[in-house]
This record gives C-alpha cells, structure tokens and sequence, in this order.
C-alpha cells in the first residue's frame, strides 16, 4: 500500500512539475509575476515557475512587428485635402515596461502614429508631401519614438506609402506636366533651330569670302544628286564656274 501513495505522490510531483515549466523560443521573453507583483524577465530557453497559479507570465516576442497604419484624412498647411496612409516598423527592447505601462503596446503606438500622421503632414504643404517625404517620414520616426520609448518599444522606421490626391487636383497636375513637357519640347526645339542658324550664317560667311568654295559645292551637290536616281541628268554650268575651276595661267586653246 505505502508503494501506490509513493507512486501517486511521485506522479503528482511530475505533473505539478511539468505544467511549473515554460518553453520559449528565442525571440520569446516572459514578464514573470509572482502573486500579482512583477517578479523578473525570463527567457529563451526552459522557464520554472512557482505552481498552483503562483507565478502568472505573460509573452512578449522581441522580434520586429510591420504595422499598416490605417490611411488618415489629412489638410495640408496650403488647405489641400489629402487621404495618407503610412507603415511601421518597431520591437520591444524592454519586455516589463511593454507589459507594465500601456495595456496594448501594439494597439497604442498604432493609434499614436495616426494622429501623428495627422499632426506632422498638417504642417506641410502639399508640394512637400509629394516631393520631401524622406524629410516628413524622419520627422514621423523622431516624434513617435519619443514618444513611445517610455512603453519599452524602438521604432525603427516610418515610411509614407501612398497619397491620394482628389480627382481634381490629379486633372490640374496633370495638366501642368503637360504644359511643362511642351514648354520643354518648344525650348529644346527653339535651341536647335538656333543653332542650325548660327551654323548656316557662319558657312553662309566662309562661302561668300572664298568663291571657288561655291563651285566646289555646286558640283558636290550635282555629284549626290545624280547618284540617288539611275537617269541621265543635264545641268546647265556657268562659264564663270569652270573658268573659275581653271588655272589661269594656262592658255584659252587647252581649256577647250
């Protein structure tokens, strides 16, 4: 008889034994609390706890949690309304203040970067939104981490992902890429013809100091133009051409 009181106290001991013992993993930590009072931090690895409801834990993953930050209706500083919404990056660097000071550290430090969406993006103005947003997005990052330090949270980023424009700011910006792409188009078109001119007076000078450069070009341009067709082509030249082409020291006879 003793033997089955041995046996059953030793199996009691076992049970009581392994639900007093937590697992956790790596990224896991555990805010030990020890009748109702924080005990100490604990993990990875094997945690034993006092039985009978003695030690109560609570799980904290230290890993990086991505949050979507819900799009905010936002009046720019030029009274511009615009819907924004943005993405989180944070950790818990210390588990026993994540689970002391705010209830839900997650639901909290979500609902502080929209209102902090709201704040920081109030105060600029919509050419800034659109064109400074490494700015805001750092702007963003220092004042939730101030913020939420004290709940044992580091946030690690903010990014802005998408701002959405009303329909008739996207046809008036529209509009003037536009405008600005044809303004460019006329200028760049304006620059060559310029320069085309300039090119032509400068050939226009050296032709008219120098008239055997005429001629020259007159029968280079005789010579392109026949190679283009196969025909028979007769221009009519100027005797002030060839004798212009001739050496004037030899006599008349040898010229015909």
């Amino acid at each position: 008889m003793p033997n089955i009181w041995y046996g059953i106290g030793g199996l009691a001991g076992l049970i009581l034994l392994l639900t007093s013992l937590r697992v956790l993993k790596e990224y896991e930590r555990a805010v030990v609390f020890r009748l109702g009072r924080f005990n100490a931090v604990k993990g990875p690895g094997f945690v034993l706890l006092l039985p009978f409801w003695i030690d109560r834990i609570e799980k904290i993953s230290t890993r990086t949690i991505v949050q979507d930050v819900t799009p905010q209706d936002v009046i720019t500083k030029d009274n511009v309304s615009v819907s924004v919404n943005a993405v989180l990056w944070f950790r818990v660097i210390d588990p026993e203040r994540a689970v002391i000071e705010v209830e839900d550290f997650s639901f909290a430090i979500g609902n502080f970067a929209q209102t902090t969406l709201r704040s920081v993006l109030g105060q600029a103005e919509l050419d800034d939104l659109l064109s400074e947003r490494e700015k805001l997005n750092q702007n963003l990052e220092e004042t939730i981490r101030k913020h939420s330090q004290d709940w044992g949270i580091k946030v690690l980023g903010v990014e802005i992902k998408h701002v959405d424009l009303p329909v008739e700011m996207k046809r008036a910006m529209a509009k003037q890429a536009e405008a600005e792409r044809e303004r460019r188009a006329k200028a760049t078109h304006a620059d060559g013809e310029l320069e085309s001119a300039s090119t032509l007076a400068k050939a226009a000078k050296i032709l008219s100091t120098d008239p055997t450069s005429i001629q020259l070009r007159y029968l280079q341009a005789m010579i392109e133009v026949s190679a283009e067709k196969n025909s028979t082509l007769v221009f009519p030249v100027p005797v002030d051409l060839v004798s212009a082409l001739v050496p004037r020291d030899r006599p008349a006879s040898e010229n015909l």
